[in-house]
């Protein structure tokens, strides 16, 4: 279910940035941690920098799905746990509502540049670090 509020993003959103690593390979992923900023997602943008992308977090671990409404760059989708690791990675065709979903329940998904992920060697079982995949501290 998309809201209206992701119907009338006109342009893309800008989100604050984190560093992941996967091996030797640096990232600069925006992080999508509420749900509006999840449903606009990498949306309207026509081009994203080799080494960047978007990291949606949620609260909860569930099987997460995401489609291409209104995204204009394929993507390459990878699902991943809460220790960081791959579960399973999809490649998803611009402006597609096909749905593409986790093989498990995760808390993150980093969306790249279709490609990224296979072109390092990057598979289910490889290992996403940085401080989004620790734990939170209770209060």
């Amino acid at each position: 279910m998309v809201s209206l509020g992701a119907h009338a993003q006109a342009g893309p959103q800008k989100l604050p940035t984190t560093q992941l690593t996967a091996g030797m390979h640096l990232i600069r992923a925006e992080v999508a941690d509420d749900e509006n900023e999840r449903e606009i997602g990498l949306m309207h943008r026509p081009s994203m920098a080799t080494s960047d992308g978007m990291v949606f977090v949620f609260q909860q671990p569930g099987v997460q799905c995401f489609w291409m409404r209104n995204t204009l760059i394929p993507l390459s989708a990878a699902f991943i746990d809460d220790t960081g690791t791959i579960v399973n990675i999809e490649d998803m065709k611009p402006q597609t509502d096909d749905s593409h979903c986790s093989k498990k329940p995760v808390r993150f998904v980093l969306e790249m540049n279709k490609g990224w992920f296979d072109k390092r060697g990057l598979k289910a079982g490889s290992v996403i670090g940085g401080a989004v995949f620790k734990p939170a501290v209770a209060k």
